[in-house]
């Protein structure tokens, strides 16, 4: 199905991070042993949980929603990561396939 996946109450989102990067942003799909994964870009370095907001910020400004409704689920230590976007799956789906 690619690098997101519908879950309860939203959808999952497989994610590998690029922190301390001179152009932060949504880069794209990247090959993943497990897959595809979204390439994020981030300016913060991976220092108390810095980074992972960066992430989250930059996900919801990609899907335009509340960056209140994306939190990392999984891989909190490590540059691939699972995040959880609240919201409607379908609507969320129709946005993630346009990145």
């Amino acid at each position: 199905m690619g690098f997101f996946r519908p879950s309860a109450g939203g959808v999952t989102v497989a994610v590998k991070v690029h922190p301390g990067a001179r152009r932060p942003g949504v880069l794209g799909r990247v090959p993943d042993v497990e897959g595809t994964r979204l390439k994020i870009a981030v300016a913060e370095p991976p220092e108390d949980g810095r980074a992972n907001r960066a992430v989250c910020l930059a996900m919801a400004q990609a899907l335009n929603v509340p960056t209140s409704m994306v939190c990392v689920l999984h891989g909190a230590g490590s540059r691939q990561k699972t995040l959880l976007v609240a919201g409607d799956p379908a609507d969320l789906a129709a946005r993630l396939a346009a990145l």
